[in-house]
């Protein structure tokens, strides 16, 4: 066969492969929810404020687009580094990065299949001929033989099958970039909220230790009573228990406290021994009072974890086609060319050329085909199903977020609310104690009361950070804005 037809045959196979239909679904992206909102009623568009840390009004505002470090908006330093160090030192975040350049190479590799291989080989040889297999048992010449080849094969993917392949692994390609976004998006949302978690418990540790003093001063005080007879002994040992008490608090809150700056030292990427630098305090954090609140249609667009699930879809989708291609003939064409000599100064010697092409169908395989056709079609019903749980639960997250936010504050502003009665209450039961028109019993209770008071509302300030960087996670932490990860092939 002359080059000029074989040339023509491989370009003719090549129009039916790159031409010609693939089998099986179309994907189609996935409609968004028909939804106005994230509530049955409309939401507020401010929530409470209170006179306190943490207490300004949050604005939520319709379709405010999120900023790819979205934590800045905390407008703390040691956060922004610590954060800084975690996606560069974090094994998870470098995992998913290697395993978005595995699909993306995997990809890169399939698409090979849709042109021919060609392999060259060259293989000398040394040989010795017995003569007596030609009836002259003197006669053994040695001689070399070099012989050369080019090898084309190509099979055409007549039926789109291998397009189909190739669909599916660039579907899942897409999912590894959303999942890593995801990871990027996860990590930067627990860094965020264990130190808030940090802050909340030194806050928690010092106003414990502020309610220690003061104990501690009023039994110093009871006992100088009690040795100029004023008061009981009962009164003394009462104040001692009451502030064992409140020495007893202080060992848990120490206890996580240690606990959360583990966590923090691990997700930058670091041994406990290795514990990070950056400490937290809610003083040096600032409430974000601008919140975005995306619309639903757009929920879908921003969340890497929905996207992931609809690549998934979509690969799942292909494989029904790939299920379908192999059902149907399968085509092939090999070609080579060569030439062979007795050495190098004879080369080329003697052409050879040979081409081939079959069709292969299955007749007969006790139906394997057919339940793996089956049982790609169940896959693909399973992902659609694993795709809108993950939509109901994107939804979820955004509502209970919002409906988070709209309580701290209302929680905070109770506490902030509670704490001052519970102070003023404090005072004048002292002052009653003083004029001895209060046993001590009022004291305790009311210094009980301001303690619990406190307390809360270090928390119910935390709270507010803590949920407001959840907003910002539930709604997709604004990843299209960065160009820090490998797109999709």
């Amino acid at each position: 066969m002359s080059s000029r037809a074989t040339g023509a045959v491989i370009t003719l196979l090549l129009t039916l492969t790159l031409g010609g239909c693939a089998v099986g679904p179309d994907f189609k992206h996935p409609a968004a929810p028909d939804v106005r909102g994230y509530a049955p009623e409309s939401l507020p568009d401010t929530t409470a404020s209170s006179p306190t840390r943490g207490g300004e009004a949050q604005h939520f505002v319709s379709n405010l687009d999120i900023p790819g470090d979205w934590w800045s908006l905390f407008h703390s330093q040691a956060l922004n580094q610590l954060i800084e160090e975690a996606l560069h030192g974090n094994p998870d975040f470098a995992a998913a990065q290697a395993a978005l350049r595995q699909a993306n190479e995997k990809v890169y590799a399939a698409r090979g299949a849709l042109f021919p291989t060609v392999v060259a080989a060259i293989q000398p040889e040394r040989e010795r001929l017995n003569g007596a297999i030609i009836g002259e048992p003197q006669y053994t010449p040695t001689f070399s033989v070099i012989t050369s080849s080019l090898q084309v094969s190509y099979a055409p993917d007549v039926f789109g099958g291998t397009r189909r392949q190739i669909e599916s692994l660039a579907a899942r390609a897409e999912y590894q970039s959303y999942a890593l976004e995801a990871t990027y998006l996860t990590l930067t949302a627990n860094v965020v909220v264990a130190a808030v978690r940090e802050a909340s418990l030194r806050d928690q540790i010092q106003a414990t230790g502020q309610i220690l003093r003061i104990e501690n001063e009023e039994l110093g005080l009871m006992r100088d009573r009690f040795r100029v007879g004023v008061v009981s002994q009962a009164d003394v040992l009462l104040q001692e228990s009451a502030l064992e008490q409140t020495r007893a608090m202080l060992p848990p809150l120490q206890k996580q406290l240690a606990l959360v700056r583990d966590q923090l030292t691990a997700l930058a990427g670091q041994l406990p021994s290795q514990e990070i630098s950056e400490t937290f305090d809610l003083d040096a954090l600032t409430l974000p009072t601008e919140l975005p609140v995306s619309l639903p249609s757009r929920l879908v667009e921003q969340r890497p974890d929905v996207r992931g699930a609809e690549a998934q879809f979509h690969a799942a989708s292909a494989e029904v086609g790939v299920a379908m291609a192999n059902q149907l003939p399968q085509f092939s064409i090999t070609a080579g060319l060569g030439a062979t000599a007795t050495g190098f100064a004879d080369y080329p010697g003697t052409g050879i050329w040979s081409i081939a092409g079959s069709i292969s169908q299955t007749l007969f395989d006790a139906s394997a085909l057919l339940h793996e056709k089956r049982a790609a079609v169940a896959a693909l019903d399973e992902a659609g199903d694993q795709y809108r749980s993950t939509v109901l639960k994107a939804f979820q997250n955004v509502a209970d977020a919002l409906r988070a936010l709209e309580f701290d504050a209302d929680d905070l502003s109770a506490d902030e609310s509670a704490e001052r009665a519970a102070s003023a209450s404090l005072d004048v039961a002292r002052r009653q104690y003083s004029a001895q028109t209060a046993d001590h019993l009022t004291v305790l209770a009311a210094e009980r009361l301001w303690q619990q008071a406190r307390i809360s509302r270090v928390q119910a300030e935390a709270n507010r950070y803590s949920d407001t960087a959840a907003l910002f996670q539930a709604l997709g932490g604004g990843w299209w804005h960065r160009s820090d990860t490998s797109p999709p092939p």
